[in-house]
């Protein structure tokens, strides 16, 4: 686990061998490679366009959330579909027939549907809709196709969860509560004045929080409400947030929830245990108690055992979340995953409560085991994807019914994820086929593995290139290194529309995975830890060198970018060294002072990161910060940000642009307005814009340009 510099976005997995080299002779002429501006081009007049284009973002959609009926004879999973006229991914519910293939629109024909959760005897999908206004929760009974909206409220409603004997559903939602407030504004104000708003006070250690704007006070709580409509009931109480997943006991009489009841909790935000709430008297029990997050309680279907994930905190940036289980009371905590080196995702258990399924991260690839009580680990499960579209990030989701058939998101890197089933010892099956218009016109760009050993110490270093479609074998063609976020996270063989576009414009793109990446082993992770950037970056220049070495990568046409983590590995690349002819640096941490105190979460970056506050340590927040290399810098710099980003805030982007400038280096500012952090790429016409607006940055230096050149 970690507070990462990067919203997976999205929240925002893929996995899938890498495809075999074509030759050339099996290509069609229709998809050799284009010229660099192709990309921008329209049809062509003798034929249609096989240049996957900015354009064809719009026509992508993505499956999401599959859940499989108790039966494990219908999945509903969430749709979604990016739309031309709104500019912005529709989701929409639609159902499965396992057996058939048969699939059929389920909800969110007239506003956003998503969350979908079974009802335990197999007859009902609650889930939240817009329609008819903001997000309500819903129930649909599939004998009739009737739909009812239960709830009428003033926030959302999140972590759903039916009760055993589905005559309730409990759910979290924020309760607001009163800003604190100062004095007051004159009280005499004329009859049809126009006077400024208000004072915005607060006294919130973290006040904004990126993909939401600004806070609004108020602590997330748990409600239950009566499956069939009725009023809700407030289950919890207090200044905390008490959040999901919820998991309600076989009984019905208790729920389980995690939270960070303590008084600092403010600024301890690696902290949290797990409580059992009583129903009947709202009574609370702290089942664990030491000092780490531990939560995603789960009762066994026998209501034996309580499932969970947690770490120690002893103050590392980054900890592999490991699997536990403990009996119902709290008591005989014991650990499942002591010799099993992977970050514990997504899990469930399975219907006999001998076993748990776990999502987990291997070398870039997403995948799903089971692990048994005694810790036994068998993969049951791999190819998912869904990690995002834009770039190639691990994720996706699974979920599992009682006669252990698997439904997950799958996908390869040229097909965005999709809904796939496996019955119990079978292989994957495709069910969906979500983008099979757009992938029957468009020429692609094949996805390679390539390795080579760090320059720094010798650790296998793995990464993917993306070459333009139609790659001619020992053609040399520019390069553009790509890093991914988090930096605790993970590339692989998935898809991803800025490498197909920059693919298409001629480039190839090499997504690595240097030291601090996710899925190699904890202790791969942990190489950064209070030392980042540092020797990842011998990293990235050895796998850069692997790709001149292999005759695909041209060493005199380089060029470098990445997002968040990766637009601080791109600026301190840059600071470091002059092989790139151009660069563009996404959303980065310029000032890791300003960051640490203007980020939404002001609680951890600094102590966890760098392991001391600002003012406790003000020099090694300046050595590792890209800023203190500025004065070195001499390679052409693009810097994007969202203007609404609070994870990377706008002021770190423009102190480098500002730098820039006053050192002559040429530099451009783009900002994506209205755009988080996390979302910087959710509006299909802004990621196309942001890719092409990067590719022209590009091609500007891409022949001729020299630091003397610009005199």
């Amino acid at each position: 686990m970690q507070y990462g510099l990067f919203a997976a976005a999205s929240a925002f997995a893929l996995i899938l061998v890498p495809i075999a080299a074509q030759s050339q002779s099996s290509i069609p002429q229709d998809q050799q490679p284009v010229p660099m501006s192709a990309s921008a081009q329209g049809s062509d007049r003798t034929g249609p366009n096989r240049t996957f284009t900015g354009e064809d973002l719009f026509d992508l959609a993505i499956a999401a959330d599959p859940q499989i009926s108790p039966d494990g004879d219908h999945i509903v999973y969430v749709r979604q579909q990016n739309d031309i006229m709104s500019d912005r991914a529709v989701n929409s519910i639609w159902m499965i027939d396992v057996a058939s293939g048969a699939e059929m629109p389920f909800a969110g024909q007239n506003g956003d549907a998503y969350s979908p959760h079974w009802s335990p005897d197999g007859t009902r999908v609650a889930y939240v809709s817009t329609e008819g206004g903001n997000s309500q929760l819903w129930v649909k009974w599939l004998a009739n196709g009737e739909a009812v909206r239960l709830t009428g409220l003033p926030n959302s409603p999140s972590s759903i969860a039916w009760s055993p004997d589905g005559r309730s559903i409990a759910y979290t939602m924020l309760v607001e509560d009163d800003a604190p407030s100062l004095g007051s504004a004159p009280a005499n104000k004329p009859e049809g004045a126009e006077w400024a708003e208000s004072l915005e006070i607060t006294d919130l250690v973290n006040f904004r929080a990126d993909g939401a704007g600004e806070i609004t006070p108020g602590y997330e709580k748990i409600f239950v409400i009566p499956a069939t409509g009725g009023a809700p009931r407030q289950l919890t109480f207090g200044e905390y947030h008490d959040g999901g997943p919820l998991s309600w006991s076989p009984d019905g009489d208790t729920i389980y929830f995690s939270a960070n009841r303590n008084a600092n909790w403010q600024t301890d935000p690696v902290e949290g245990d797990v409580w059992a709430l009583d129903v009947a008297t709202l009574g609370l029990t702290k089942l664990t108690n030491r000092d780490g997050p531990d939560g995603g309680a789960q009762v066994s279907p026998d209501g034996r055992l309580i499932a969970y994930v947690g770490f120690d905190d002893v103050g590392r940036a980054y900890e592999a979340s490991e699997l536990y289980v403990m009996d119902a009371d709290g008591s005989d905590r014991r650990l499942l995953t002591q010799d099993w080196d992977h970050d514990v995702g997504a899990f469930e258990w399975d219907a006999d409560s001998r076993g748990i399924y776990v999502q987990y991260d291997e070398r870039g690839e997403t995948k799903v085991a089971r692990i048994e009580l005694d810790g036994d680990v068998s993969t049951v499960a791999t190819g998912l994807s869904g990690g995002g579209l834009d770039r190639p990030y691990t994720g996706g989701s699974f979920s599992v019914s009682d006669d252990d058939t698997i439904a997950l998101t799958g996908g390869t890197p040229t097909r965005p994820a999709d809904v796939q089933v496996i019955r119990a010892g079978g292989e994957a099956r495709y069910l969906t086929n979500l983008n099979a218009g757009l992938l029957s016109t468009k020429a692609f760009g094949e996805v390679r593995e390539i390795t080579v050993a760090s320059s720094y110490d010798g650790q296998e270093i793995q990464g993917w290139l993306t070459l333009p479609p139609g790659y001619v074998e020992g053609t040399r063609v520019p390069l553009i290194l790509e890093i991914h976020g988090g930096p605790f996270a993970a590339y692989g063989p998935h898809f991803a529309t800025d490498n197909q576009l920059y693919a298409a414009a001629g480039y190839a793109v090499l997504s690595a995975n240097p030291r601090g990446s996710t899925s190699y082993g904890e202790a791969f992770a942990q190489e950064i830890d209070k030392a980042y950037p540092g020797n990842d970056y011998d990293d990235l220049m050895s796998i850069v060198d692997r790709a001149i070495e292999l005759g695909i990568a041209d060493p005199d046409r380089l060029f470098v970018t990445g997002g968040s983590g990766g637009g601080v590995l791109t600026s301190w690349i840059i600071g470091n060294t002059n092989r790139f002819r151009a660069a563009a640096t996404q959303k980065p941490v310029i000032n890791w002072t300003t960051q640490a105190l203007t980020a939404d979460g002001t609680g951890y970056f600094g102590l966890y990161w760098l392991g001391s506050r600002p003012w406790e340590d003000p020099q090694t927040f300046w050595n590792k910060s890209p800023l203190s290399l500025v004065g070195n810098v001499e390679t052409p710099t693009l810097v994007v940000v969202g203007a609404q980003d609070y994870r990377t805030p706008v002021s770190e982007a423009v102190q480098y642009y500002s730098a820039l400038q006053l050192v002559g280096v040429p530099t451009a500012l783009v900002r994506v307005p209205g755009a988080s952090h996390g979302g910087i790429a959710a509006r299909p016409s802004q990621s196309a814009a942001k890719a092409s607006a990067i590719l022209a940055w590009f091609e500007r230096y891409a022949e001729g340009w020299t630091p003397d050149a610009a005199e």
